[in-house]
């Protein structure tokens, strides 16, 4: 059974862009907890633009790395598994991601040994139990908002990216690839933000302040200007990764999924 698995083309390749899917969204989710300034990154100062009545630099999220990534290979999924294979990938991954922090949650509450709370002072950590604490313990608002707007944005993308092509056919792989990309992901930035910080401090004041509109859309847009940027720049990589499934598959083989994923 195993080796009909592994020998099948089809099958081999789906198993390793799955994999590959669920591995950056689940670091994407993970490392997102950092905010970091892009424009000091690349030596440079913040823009500090007056925008929707507030400040705006370039303050990301280090998801926001992985994020346009896991969402071009949606559109490579979809051109060759259509909406059922991205639709299973996705429920698969937003069930593996709410594990995941269901463990952290169990493991930030371990008790931890003596020594090691204190086992990387020298290093600037006097506290290595609230650094653990801080760095897997994201709010419950924040797993909410980003597990609704990856789902929400997978559907969209999905749904999307089949409109495009059954107008374009097999032509013009950057339009249905980047347009799906980019119409998901400006739905995708300011979901995540309006439920994280928000809609859950607004029901739930022990999360902090809830942020103003001008600071949610300022934020926002920092985040979809820089996923639209990288969504057009990675458009020969789409090209690329095509062309290398192309040549695995062989013409017929491709062809003859792609024709199978436009059917619902």
């Amino acid at each position: 059974m195993i080796q009909d698995i592994i020998r099948n083309k089809a099958t081999r390749l789906f198993i390793i862009l799955g994999g590959f899917f669920i591995a950056n969204a689940l670091i994407a989710e993970f490392i997102g907890v950092k905010i970091f300034s892009l424009e000091k990154t690349l030596g440079m100062e913040p823009m500090n633009l007056r925008l929707f009545g507030g400040d705006f630099s370039f303050n990301l999220t280090a998801g926001v790395l992985l994020w346009p990534v896991v969402f071009i290979m949606t559109d490579i999924i979809n051109e060759y598994y259509g909406q059922k294979g991205v639709k299973f990938l996705s429920y698969l991954t937003a069930g593996l991601i709410s594990f995941a922090f269901v463990l952290f949650f169990f493991a930030i509450r371990l008790t931890p040994a003596d020594w090691w709370v204190g086992s990387k002072a020298n290093a600037g950590v006097n506290d290595m139990q609230a650094a653990y604490g801080a760095v897997f313990g994201q709010g419950l608002w924040i797993i909410i908002g980003s597990l609704t707007a990856f789902l929400i944005g997978q559907i969209l993308d999905v749904l999307v990216f089949h409109k495009i092509k059954s107008i374009t056919g097999e032509k013009a792989i950057w339009a249905r690839a980047t347009g799906s990309t980019l119409v998901s992901q400006l739905i995708d930035s300011f979901v995540v933000l309006g439920i994280a910080f928000y809609v859950g401090p607004t029901l739930d004041p022990s999360n902090g302040t809830p942020w103003t509109l001008s600071m949610l859309l300022s934020i926002g847009t920092g985040n979809y200007i820089y996923k639209f940027v990288v969504a057009v720049v990675m458009t020969p990589v789409i090209y690329a990764v095509h062309a290398a499934i192309e040549k695995y598959l062989g013409h017929d083989l491709a062809a003859q999924m792609k024709r199978a994923a436009m059917q619902r």
